[in-house]
């Protein structure tokens, strides 16, 4: 993370200094069009881009941070190994945790779905409105041999 932050303050550092260069060339030649203000100006149009890559590169990183805590809070409160805090939203009392092999075959079987449905395919389209007909889950879990 912290490479993260000095790299998008270090993009910004540079995009400021290079709209300072514009001023300081547009200044020294009267506000006319020179080569040396067109040099400054396309330093800045260069140094304005890198930022933005800096930018959406660091809103990348905290999105898969952001996917990855949810995803390990899903997987703790749906395996039990966090404990229970009162007013959380874990497991009901009586209803036993799963265990994080078998979420994770569950959520692999939603976004199969999931893509297939908005590839516009029709068998997952069947698959969604007849669960029963395809074993997206894997059959040696009791859970799903009753469907």
């Amino acid at each position: 993370m912290e490479k993260t932050v000095e790299e998008l303050s270090a993009a910004y550092d540079e995009f400021v200094a290079a709209a300072a260069s514009v001023l300081e060339a547009k200044d020294q030649s009267s506000g006319q069009k020179t080569p040396a203000t067109d040099a400054a100006l396309e330093a800045f149009k260069q140094r304005w881009e890198l930022f933005r890559v800096a930018c959406d590169q660091a809103e990348e990183f905290v999105e898969s941070m952001k996917q990855r805590i949810g995803s390990e809070c899903l997987v703790d409160e749906a395996t039990g190994a966090a404990p229970s805090k009162p007013g959380s939203l874990g497991a009901a009392p009586g209803i036993p945790p799963i265990s994080a092999v078998r979420l994770e075959q569950m959520s692999k079987a939603v976004r199969w779905l999931v893509i297939e449905l908005q590839h516009g395919s029709g068998a997952a389209a069947s698959a969604a409105a007849h669960p029963h007909a395809s074993a997206p889950f894997d059959a040696r879990f009791s859970e799903d041999a009753g469907q």
